[in-house]
């Protein structure tokens, strides 16, 4: 299991809520910290995969179950 310092629910929420949420959380870390982001949307793959590539922040996990994903983030 992988240690982290935020977690983000976002069950039940649709794009772009999540990638904002994610965001918003970030810009309050520092530098190294995971986040972990559980999300129902079935295209936040795809959303975080973008965000991801953009801006540098490694999805260094990402854990797809059959109603939902985990994605643990961390903040370059």
């Amino acid at each position: 299991m992988i240690e982290f310092n935020l977690e983000i629910d976002a069950s039940g929420l649709n794009c772009p809520l999540p990638l904002l949420r994610l965001k918003k959380a970030l810009m309050g870390m520092d530098s190294g910290d995971i986040v972990k982001v559980i999300a129902t949307d079935p295209a936040a793959h795809l959303d975080f995969g973008v965000y991801s590539d953009q801006t540098g922040h490694q999805i260094i996990q990402l854990i797809k179950e059959s109603n939902r994903q985990v994605f643990y983030f961390k903040k370059k």
